[in-house]
């Protein structure tokens, strides 16, 4: 029986290489693996876990690292693309996670973007505390059911749902995805707005090339936190067409309209041939050549908690760690 196979806007290929493509960034990586610094990685905070388990009516924002997030709104516990894994194939964790799977307090939703193995980790997912709804990309609900998870509800581009106060859009991204040789695209890709009454609306944007439909989702939403990737996109002949580069995050960030951007994706795993500290003066330096203000850029560190003053959405709380 066939099964269905998704695609991008515009029929954007992302993800197909050939054994050419494949084996010149293989002998690409060998060459810059001897030579780039890996070193400087992103900082950890003692998170602040009182707080964080205690509140049930603040907004807030927890980076755990990579694409994972702990995101509280309407007094649920929300994480994105689950993964603590301290490894992605032959590659150690650069960082350790931002709060130990152990100290995380009870999930109610989980989002997914996508099946690739680091924004989804089927070991961290069953070791979060929680009855778990989960919501996810057309296509996975089977893939998930068949490993014991069946609480999970799966959407297409622009279909929405709202648990508990909170509305979950799913959203178009460009990217594909696969966990076996045999299940290319087989499920969808994408991001998710999060949206409550008088409060904070999110845009979790997952991973994504740099495509048009940034511009449509800021014409359909008014974003104050864009959480936007800005790691593994070297080489960028090879990976372009699936991951945006740090000058095309923040062009991404222009077109969605958003009032904050939150850097992720980069940091925790060695995925291509960037560094961290090469994304970070990437996007310093095109932040600058495009005017866009400081303030505007909020980078966390893995731990770190941004809070939002529930009568001023427009000013996110300093970030805060342990006993801020």
């Amino acid at each position: 029986m066939l099964r269905r196979r998704f695609g991008n806007l515009d029929s954007i290929g992302a993800g197909k290489a050939s054994k050419a493509q494949f084996d010149r960034w293989r002998e690409d990586r060998i060459r810059k693996l001897r030579t780039k610094e890996y070193g400087d990685c992103v900082p950890n905070v003692a998170p602040n876990l009182r707080f964080l388990h205690q509140n049930h009516s603040e907004p807030t924002i927890t980076w755990i690292g990579h694409s994972t997030f702990l995101i509280q709104m309407a007094g649920l516990n929300i994480v994105t693309d689950p993964v603590w894994a301290r490894r992605m194939a032959f590659q150690k964790r650069l960082a350790p996670p931002g709060i130990e799977l152990s100290d995380m307090p009870s999930v109610d939703v989980v989002l997914i973007s996508h099946a690739h193995y680091d924004h989804l980790h089927v070991s961290s997912l069953r070791r979060l505390r929680g009855p778990k709804k989960m919501i996810v990309p057309a296509g996975l609900r089977k893939k998930l059911i068949v490993r014991g998870f069946l609480q999970s509800q799966e959407l297409h581009w622009w279909e929405d749902t709202s648990f508990r106060g909170v509305k979950f859009t799913f959203v178009p991204a460009q990217h594909w995805t696969r966990r076996n040789p045999w299940d290319m695209n087989t499920s969808h890709w994408g991001g998710w707005i999060l949206q409550i009454d008088h409060g904070p609306t999110i845009y979790f944007a997952g991973d994504s090339g740099y495509f048009r439909g940034f511009s449509e989702i800021g014409r359909k939403f008014d974003i104050d936190i864009a959480l936007l990737p800005i790691g593994a996109y070297d080489p960028e002949w090879f990976m372009a067409s699936q991951h945006v580069s740090p000058e095309e995050a923040l062009q991404a960030f222009l077109d969605v309209r958003a009032k904050y951007f939150v850097p992720m994706h980069y940091g925790a795993f060695k995925l291509s041939d960037d560094t961290p500290s090469e994304a970070l003066q990437r996007l310093e330096a095109a932040r600058a050549k495009l005017g866009i203000p400081t303030e505007k850029l909020l980078l966390l560190q893995h731990g770190e908690t941004m809070r939002f003053e529930s009568h001023n959405l427009e000013t996110p709380k300093e970030k805060d760690g342990l006993d801020s």
